[in-house]
């Protein structure tokens, strides 16, 4: 066998300590174990379909309880001003507000500020609606207003004179010819507003034009991304009723609206916001791991290089 030159006869070397071990393999650790591991956080819950309880913040109640406590047959206006970059986190808001609003028998109002907004639009009504609502008519318990150029501006608008802008819907219909539209002069018209924001234009300026001006006529809720989201926490509640943030925040909200009107059969399109909530879940406790653990290694680096000084 080999024998060890660099050791004096008769002298062992000590064994290094389990702590000073597991420092230098995690030192040298090849960053590509780390790519594997955020691989599997996020994959694994994918792949198996995993799914975590969700417990509502009190916004999110705020946001459930202003649609469910409206009286059925309320107007409620749909702005949906967010494209496919977002729709991630906001898509889910979306299908979720869609139902809610139909199992109240509430009367929806869709328009845009965005120009890919449409489609939005187009996908809440083709998936939640025409698929699970049948009984909805269009022109009588829905209405597709459309986009209209000019952002802020329309809001500025339409808060006083609805059909200062829209004359016509998205189909090119007159909306004096449409019954649900027929005593509508204004937003102020509206029980609710509920908001969808990608970015600009979008919850904030509904809250600065449309709400601020008009406290006591226009009622608002919103849901927003994450990175959005510390902007308007000090509209919330005087200006904005309640505010879904996220996926985290669209989970909520569909966890709620679930609860009240699932009946046992669950639909997969209503359980996508808690989905999607799965990878990330598990992929923030991870980063959460790594961040202790290179802490760890840098103060341990630091008491040995005092020990060895």
């Amino acid at each position: 066998m080999f024998e060890d030159t660099n050791s004096e006869p008769g002298v062992e070397c000590p064994e290094p300590e389990p702590t000073e071990s597991m420092y230098e393999l995690l030192k040298n650790l090849d960053r590509r174990w780390i790519f594997l591991m955020m691989g599997l956080a996020v994959g694994v819950p994918i792949l198996f379909d995993l799914q975590f309880p969700e417990t509502a913040t009190q916004m999110t109640k705020n946001v459930y309880d202003a649609i469910e406590e409206l009286p059925r047959g309320s107007r409620v206006l749909m702005a949906w001003d967010y494209d496919p970059s977002t729709e991630g986190e906001l898509g889910p808001m979306a299908t979720e507000f869609t139902r809610h609003c139909c199992e109240r028998g509430h009367k929806l109002y869709y328009l845009t500020l965005v120009p890919v907004g449409p489609q939005m639009i187009e996908k809440s009504i083709d998936t939640v609606i025409r698929t699970n609502f049948p009984a909805y008519t269009y022109g009588e318990d829905y209405v597709n207003l459309g986009y209209k150029s000019g952002y802020e501006g329309v809001i500025k608008v339409i808060v006083t004179n609805l059909r200062g802008l829209y004359t016509t819907d998205a189909r090119g219909t007159n909306i004096d010819q449409i019954p649900m539209c027929k005593d509508v002069a204004n937003i102020q018209d509206m029980d609710l507003v509920v908001n969808v924001s990608g970015a600009y234009p979008g919850t904030k300026e509904w809250v600065q034009y449309a709400v601020t001006p008009f406290p006591d006529k226009i009622r608002m809720v919103a849901g927003v991304t994450g990175v959005q989201a510390p902007l308007f926490y000090p509209y919330v509640p005087k200006q904005l009723i309640g505010m879904l943030s996220a996926i985290k925040g669209a989970a909520e909200y569909e966890t709620l609206v679930n609860k009240a009107y699932d009946g046992g059969v669950m639909d997969k399109k209503f359980m996508e916001a808690n989905r999607r909530m799965g990878p990330q879940l598990v992929a923030h406790l991870l980063m959460i791991g790594l961040i202790i653990t290179g802490n760890w290694v840098y103060f341990m680096q630091r008491r040995l290089e005092k020990q060895a000084a």
